[in-house]
């Protein structure tokens, strides 16, 4: 019994540190019961989507199988030889056995080599083939999604969703899946080679295979937990900084750099924390296993050397200096691929949790969608209608009560009335923004939810107070990157006196746009956003606040623009400024979501209601204005 005291004593050690894991894993399991955390989409359910996304190339995933079979030939065969050299040298040495064995090791190793490099080549183009579907099915499937879902969903979170989620899916199929598939392999085959080398010194090292298990289903429990909270921590950091940067200006207006500093920091400690709890759980996890690696080493060294030196059998087989050699190699081929397995488990988790955020992306069902019979409408005229339509954004809270009106083909039509009336939301809702509750939305007599959604938007044309420009050219950002001649672009500015400007720049239509146009003045993105509109020759132009914040001699631009755009088709103008809407055909004055009054400017300001009072107090300011100004110009 003593001889085997040292084996005890490792045995005991190892005891020790599996009971305080397992204390540990029972601690941290209740703790998520009581705290109710639980991963909200199955391993299962994420392979199988994960799956289909390879499944177009099965082909090539075969193709790696055999060449990954022909590499793990190297891994089973080289102890043996080795062995094999040792017993040599170690009694009858003949060179040409000699070189023929390091020939044939040579041999072997060059076949895996090889096979290495092409199962490399193979998977990183079909990663990235992968990776290229999946950035491109989140990417459309937010396009699809209502403005109400967007204007829920932070921009940072749905660029991580796009960019930072789908590498770690990608390194899924490039590495770990056909990894975890040769290093299974690799175990299964190393012990089938012991077994046939010396089965009581594999029994003997299986011992340790329990620990081992035991440590990669609590490693499991952990990283999975860590890993979630280092993505939910580089989440919020992207979130973050997607949104102060684009409102960095602001920050430096009110002096809060600091305030946001102080945020920034919060936010990325957040994170430094997360991966410090994962390389944790990972630098506890790691020694654990190597020192599996090492009690089994010493064990063999043990028993296996005091068998050799004493010249007798451990348990009726006899051991010899090329068993041990090829056993410790084997040892050291057996625990390579199970810590390889617990690592590259570390990264499945890793890959889990973003396939699972990309997928609650893709599982939110759009709000607005096409009807199975909706249709495609070439052409329209330019007929609006709207038949006591009521509205809320939150359940109760109408923001239109029983709007009805009707817009011939070719009108211009204005909305006026207080912030918050309603005014462009029913813009929002003619182009299907938003579903309505109640009532009808028809356009030439069509109800648009029977129009398919690309349709119906593309016959309309948008001019919105704050015009989004892209990063690019004046052309691009006219043109919408859709094919158009020269002569249709200069066209297009001149008809809006866009070119008035244009031709004043160094580079003309080719002049560089900076991040949301902030090179240009507001009223100058305001003329490039008329001709983006008018190049598509839209049957219905929208314009809210089209003529807000602008100065005044780009405003007498803007004004002749929209004079001219008119008898293109039907016109739909939001103002505050009644000035601007005198000529349209009929004005709708709404108040708390609810027609108040309509006609045209005439007919209002005879029934002296609320657009009279409202006209009337804009005119004196804007009579006072002008008083003042001539006053100041007496003065100078």
């Amino acid at each position: 019994m003593r001889e085997y005291l040292p084996i005890l004593i490792v045995g005991s050690i190892i005891g020790v540190f599996t009971l305080i894991f397992l204390t540990l894993y029972a601690m941290e399991k209740n703790k998520k019961e009581s705290m109710g955390f639980d991963r909200n989409m199955p391993d299962s359910e994420i392979i199988k989507r994960l799956l289909a996304y390879g499944r177009p190339y099965w082909k090539s995933f075969v193709i790696v199988f055999f060449v990954m079979l022909f590499s793990i030939v190297y891994d089973l065969v080289s102890p043996l030889l080795i062995g094999h050299i040792t017993t040599t040298i170690s009694s009858d040495f003949e060179m040409r056995y000699l070189v023929q064995i390091v020939a044939a090791y040579a041999g072997i190793l060059i076949v895996s080599l090889i096979c290495t490099y092409l199962q490399a080549m193979i998977l990183q183009k079909t990663g990235q083939k992968i990776l290229s579907a999946i950035r491109q099915d989140v990417f459309t499937h937010i396009e699809n999604l209502s403005h109400e879902q967007l204007n829920n969903i932070p921009v940072g979170k749905l660029v991580t969703r796009v960019s930072n989620d789908p590498n770690s899916i990608s390194y899924m199929f490039t590495n770990i899946l056909v990894t975890l598939a040769k290093n299974i392999l690799v175990i299964f085959g190393i012990l089938g080679a012991m077994l046939m080398l010396n089965y009581v010194l594999t029994l003997m090292i299986l011992c340790f295979v329990p620990f081992v298990v035991i440590f990669t289903v609590i490693f499991r429990k952990f990283s999975r937990k860590v890993h979630r909270s280092v993505n939910d921590a580089t989440t919020d950091l992207n979130t973050y900084l997607s949104e102060n940067l684009s409102g960095i200006k602001i920050t430096q207006i009110f002096n809060r750099e600091d305030r946001k500093m102080k945020d920034f920091l919060t936010r990325s400690h957040k994170l430094q924390r997360a991966k410090q709890g994962r390389m944790l759980v990972f630098g506890i996890f790691r020694p654990m296993v190597q020192m599996l690696y090492m009690s089994s080493v010493m064990c063999l060294l043990y028993v296996g050397g005091k068998g050799y030196i004493q010249q007798t059998s451990f348990m009726g087989q006899v051991i010899d200096a090329g068993i041990i050699v090829s056993f410790y190699m084997y040892i050291s081929k057996f625990f390579n691929p199970i810590q390889a397995l617990a690592e590259q488990f570390d990264m499945l988790q890793k890959s889990f949790a973003s396939a699972e955020k990309i997928f609650t992306i893709l599982d939110m069902v759009p709000q607005v969608v096409d009807e199975e019979d909706a249709i495609e409408l070439e052409e329209i005229r330019g007929e609006i209608e709207f038949k006591d339509v009521w509205f809320a954004y939150k359940p109760d809270e109408w923001v239109l009560k029983g709007v009805s009106f009707h817009v011939m083909p070719r009108q211009t039509v204005a909305f006026v009335g207080a912030t918050g009336s309603g005014k462009t939301t029913i813009l929002s809702l003619i182009c299907r923004n938003y579903e309505i509750q109640k009532g009808q939305i028809l356009i030439d007599g069509i109800d648009i939810r029977k129009i398919k959604i690309s349709s119906l938007r593309r016959h309309f044309g948008q001019m919105l107070q704050d015009v989004f420009l892209f990063a690019g050219t004046i052309r691009s950002n006219i043109t919408l990157r859709d094919e158009f001649t020269e002569e249709e672009i200069r066209r297009a500015c001149a008809y809006v006196n866009a070119d008035k400007f244009i031709n004043r720049l160094e580079q003309g239509m080719d002049e560089p746009v900076r991040e949301r146009g902030n090179n240009f003045s507001a009223g100058q993105r305001q003329l490039l956003s008329f001709a983006r509109t008018i190049i598509h020759k839209p049957s219905v132009m929208i314009l809210d606040e089209a003529t807000a914040n602008i100065d005044t001699e780009t405003e007498l631009l803007i004004q002749d623009s929209l004079d001219r755009m008119k008898n293109i088709g039907t016109m739909l103008i939001v103002a505050h400024r009644l000035s601007t809407i005198q000529h349209a055909d009929n004005i709708i004055l709404l108040s708390k979501g609810e027609i108040m009054e309509q006609g045209n400017h005439q007919e209002l300001l005879k029934q002296k209601g609320r657009y009279y009072q409202l006209y009337t107090l804009q005119y004196s300011k804007e009579q006072l204005k002008m008083q003042e100004r001539q006053g100041l110009v007496e003065i100078l």
